[in-house]
């Protein structure tokens, strides 16, 4: 489990790939976002995205549970906002990957245990094209510091 004490800006954290299959695109979008190009290869063909593309919030989504395995933040990955873009498309049999790096840690001046950090984490596709830039500002504490205080 990670600290605030064992972070610094720059460090670099990668996870194991993910497969996204047509499958679990569609199931996906048909609970969540159940648009044409996302639940209809025939129809996706004539959309903006031309084929079946995955809903940006099942990138997000995956890239959560990717974070959660590779960046392990003591007291879970709790986060304070953040940007968040799709420049391109997750497509079936795309493998993601997430790599995350410490951009800044900012402390808490009212609460000296704590600190915000800035990290840009980027879900890559097994070409190293990116499919989601997510720019979180996540909590963390040092050691013997309790969350709840």
């Amino acid at each position: 489990m990670l600290y605030l004490d064992d972070l610094t800006v720059g460090d670099r954290f990668e996870s194991e790939p993910y497969e996204m299959t047509e499958a679990a695109i569609i199931a996906f979008a048909r609970d969540y976002d159940p648009q044409p190009f996302h639940v209809d290869p025939d129809a996706a063909q004539d959309t903006f995205f031309q084929g079946l593309a995955a809903s940006g919030w099942h990138t997000a989504a995956i890239t959560m549970r990717l974070m959660v395995q590779s960046v392990p933040f003591a007291n879970g990955a709790i986060g304070a906002g953040g940007d968040l873009r799709w420049p391109e498309p997750t497509r079936p049999g795309d493998r993601l990957r997430l790599v995350t790096t410490i951009e800044d840690i900012i402390p808490n001046r009212s609460k000296p245990g704590r600190a915000r950090v800035v990290a840009l984490c980027q879900t890559l596709n097994q070409h190293d094209a990116i499919k989601q830039e997510f720019r979180p500002n996540l909590m963390a504490w040092k050691r013997g510091v309790d969350p709840a205080a």
